[in-house]
């Protein structure tokens, strides 16, 4: 009799699965019930369709799916909390009025100009020498600036390199800059860049810039190709030089109060999962880029890629401009994003 319950006790357990020795998808969804339920908002400045809405949604799916739906990202693009005000934006972050954030470094430097160190002119040559910079001591030159401020560094994606588009003439030379109106963010640096060729740069806020450059208030605007389509300047522009004169990165931040208030395991898997967003927020820049050049042309907008040769005149033209802002934000600062 004895033997009888034991067998049927055997096969009990075996149908059940709950005496199985393979239990582990259980274990998984444990381990993924173990992380604290909070909901977490987060800002960023772009458009649904721009790249720090892309990485910010991304984030929030990763987070999502690793934690088994306990830990929830919010996203709020186009400043949607701030109304519009990218200033605003930054103040609330702050304060911890958001938790979350992804702020282009132009942006963020109303927090400290020094932030925006790695937009000096001519930094980087290329998007391969930004990352290995940024990843290693450009990245714990903003983890320690922006720590004094309250603010905790996740990671950094790109922007992009910025371009120069107008509807008057190809820019080749800096020469061709001279009085084209320009939009710039504002900035010393942007404004100062645009000055030494002898443009006129306005700042104007993002949302203003394709009804000035429809109605001619403007000639034109500088700013990553991504960015330029996203919102259509390809449609009111007709010339385009590729000459990455400046390189943009977008910062990925938490407010640090809110930031020390989470438990171990949630911080370990936010940094996880920011890191993971922003190397695909990069990819995404990089595999795009030529593909919208290419649609540039196809749309009869003329691009212009400037030669080795011809991009060391524009160089040469503004290294006044490299070196005020070395020296303002300190030559030290600056070894930080010189690739050894």
């Amino acid at each position: 009799m004895k033997k009888i319950f034991f067998i049927l006790t055997f096969f009990l357990c075996v149908f059940f699965t709950g005496c199985s020795s393979d239990n582990s998808p259980s274990i998984s969804n444990s381990n993924k019930e173990e992380y604290q339920k909070i909901q977490l908002v987060m800002a960023v400045n772009g458009t649904d369709t721009q790249i720090d809405s892309k990485v910010a949604n991304k984030f929030a799916d990763l987070v999502s799916e690793a934690s088994n739906g306990n830990v929830t990202i919010s996203v709020y693009p186009n400043d949607q909390l701030a109304s519009g005000n990218a200033t605003k934006g930054i103040e609330m972050l702050a304060v911890g009025a958001v938790d979350l954030a992804a702020y282009a470094t132009s942006v963020m430097a109303v927090l400290d100009e020094k932030i925006g160190i790695a937009t000096i002119p001519y930094t980087f040559s290329n998007y391969t020498e930004a990352k290995q910079v940024i990843d290693t001591s450009g990245g714990k030159y903003y983890e320690k600036l922006l720590a004094d401020k309250g603010i905790t560094y996740l990671g950094s994606f790109h922007n992009g390199f910025r371009q120069i588009s107008n509807n008057k003439h190809e820019v080749r030379t800096p020469e061709d800059v001279k009085g084209l109106k320009i939009r710039v963010p504002g900035g010393e640096v942007y404004m100062d860049f645009f000055n030494t060729l002898g443009a006129d740069p306005i700042a104007m806020s993002w949302s203003e810039v394709f009804t000035a450059v429809q109605q001619g208030t403007i000639d034109g605007q500088e700013n990553g190709v991504s960015i330029t389509k996203s919102a259509k300047m390809n449609e009111v522009q007709k010339y385009i030089t590729i000459w990455n004169y400046s390189y943009e990165n977008d910062l990925f931040v938490a407010n640090s109060k809110i930031w020390n208030t989470l438990e171990p395991k949630t911080q370990q898997l936010l940094r996880e999962k920011a890191k993971e967003a922003c190397n695909w927020g990069r990819q995404q820049v990089e595999n795009e880029e030529d593909g919208i050049i290419a649609e540039f042309e196809e749309d009869a907008i003329i691009v212009t890629k400037l030669t080795p040769e011809e991009l060391n005149t524009f160089k040469n033209a503004v290294e006044p401009v490299r070196e005020k802002f070395i020296n303002k934000y300190g030559k030290e600062n600056y070894n930080a994003f010189i690739n050894k």
